[in-house]
């Protein structure tokens, strides 16, 4: 959209332009009447057309680069605009790699020296996805479990015994769950409060949550991402 100031350059330029038009046109139109100038006199008057003409040229280059300039920083505006939309599209999509407020829970293995039975060398998958309910209930806004970054098509599943987010397995302890929160002090306190840690327990996993810390580093999703149900839209304009 032309702003007020380009809209008032592009009607001066036609104001000089129509002037330029309606001074010819009655140049043209003027009956021939005898020219009594000496020609010192005309030779004088011609300059002064001459530079008359020379300064209307000058106005009308002026507002024409000016024109150009706006097109030209309208254009960087747009490329910009959409460089911006594409790297907010990428950190939604979880692309790229957020810092931010929140907490970090450990998780352990729990077995005293008197246990005698099966050790697990893995946590359900059902506990993974019933925490991470609870995290997004929490205010949860970036996840990710043992530096596997959670977006909206991971996959946490068990695959002949062994719990993979996506297709990476949870084989070894301990691994780190990272959450950043628009509230890490609620977050805080709502998983304490929680009985989530007693679920952890029952599995001989010990939960631990950090303090609310200032810096939590969680790295971007390092899969395929896959998208289903679109196509290309040719351009109207062809």
């Amino acid at each position: 959209m032309l702003t007020k100031k380009t809209i008032w350059h592009f009607t001066l330029v036609s104001l000089i332009i129509g002037f330029m038009l309606a001074v010819q046109f009655r140049t043209n139109n003027e009956p021939d009447v005898r020219d009594t100038r000496d020609i010192w006199e005309i030779r004088q008057d011609l300059k002064k057309e001459q530079e008359l003409h020379k300064q209307l040229l000058n106005e009308i280059r002026k507002y024409e680069e000016t024109l150009e300039k706006y097109e030209q920083q309208r254009s960087e505006s747009k490329g910009a605009i959409l460089r911006q939309t594409v790297e907010e599209l990428k950190k939604e999509a979880g692309l790229t790699e957020v810092v931010g407020e929140g907490v970090v829970l450990y998780v352990e293995q729990m077995y005293d020296e008197s246990y005698v039975g099966p050790i697990s060398d893995t946590v359900s998958a059902e506990l993974l996805r019933r925490l991470l309910n609870e995290l997004n209930m929490y205010g949860a806004q970036y996840v990710s479990i043992a530096d596997q970054r959670i977006v909206n098509t991971t996959v946490i599943r068990d695959i002949n015994g062994v719990t993979k987010v996506d297709s990476y397995p949870l084989r070894s302890f301990p691994f780190e769950i990272k959450v950043i929160a628009a509230d890490a002090e609620k977050m805080y306190n709502r998983l304490k409060a929680s009985t989530i840690a007693d679920d952890f327990a029952l599995e001989n996993l010990l939960l631990t949550i950090s303090e609310p810390q200032q810096r939590v580093v969680i790295p971007p999703y390092d899969g395929a991402v896959h998208v289903k149900q679109m196509e290309a839209v040719e351009d109207a304009r062809r």
